[in-house]
């Protein structure tokens, strides 16, 4: 109700008694602007900002700039257009993560120095990619991956793909050629994880065939079993 009552009696003083106000000095309507405007002047939300996520206080910083330099409307404007060019870039040049295994755990994550005492298996490089992939960040995932690839030397490649909703048909011939590259450097490529669309579009493309059921892994977990049966067989068979 307050906030009804608050909106009918603004909208019956910009209808009835815009007349009168237009004869009130500047200086009283600006202290009027200023008084409310204060209010809405907070610096600890400022810091909070910065300290949880840094890119978003950056980006008001620039809308007050923009406001303070340029006007209202202007000023937002370029805050708004700042933050969609960072955005964009961000989806450009999505996260990819080399997974290890907390130990005693199923519980996959990528490793960092926070978490020195991951596993890791020989020969097994499982990576991790996040958000949709399409024409514009297709092939910057596939660089990562080769460089990770030239970095780790593995036999197998497990692409984790859970974080993947969705694949553009451009980014999947992307990964086609990906998988053929990582091919020419002895380097088996493993899918695990994916998400229903994106399952059905790489059946379309017949990728499913050339990969074949045992390079398609329900998750990652399945992977390592897989990998570990694996090399166990190959150790006994040598043995």
């Amino acid at each position: 109700m307050v906030s009804i009552v608050t909106a009918g009696v603004a909208f019956a003083t910009m209808l009835l008694l815009s007349g009168l106000l237009e004869f009130l000095p500047h200086a009283t309507l600006a202290a009027i602007v200023i008084y409310f405007s204060v209010g809405l002047i907070q610096p600890r939300e400022l810091l909070a900002i910065r300290k949880v996520r840094p890119m978003e206080f950056y980006w008001a910083l620039v809308a007050v700039l923009g406001v303070l330099l340029l006007g209202t409307l202007q000023g937002i404007t370029v805050a708004i257009v700042v933050s969609l060019v960072s955005l964009a870039y961000q989806i450009a040049r999505p996260h990819v993560y080399v997974l290890g295994r907390k130990r005693g755990t199923d519980v996959l994550r990528p490793l960092s120095g926070e978490h020195h005492d991951d596993e890791t298996f020989e020969g097994l490089l499982m990576v991790r990619s996040e958000g949709n992939l399409f024409f514009l960040n297709a092939d910057y995932v596939k660089e990562q991956i080769i460089a990770l690839e030239a970095q780790y030397k593995p036999r197998v490649v497990v692409w984790d793909m859970s974080a993947v909703p969705d694949i553009e048909y451009s980014a999947l011939q992307v990964l086609m050629e990906g998988e053929k590259h990582l091919t020419e450097l002895g380097t088996s490529l493993w899918l695990a994880g994916l998400n229903p669309g994106v399952l059905e579009m790489v059946r379309r493309a017949g990728f499913d065939e050339k990969l074949g059921r045992a390079r398609m892994l329900f998750n990652a977990h399945a992977a390592i079993e897989l990998y570990q049966a694996r090399e166990a067989t190959l150790v006994g068979s040598a043995q």
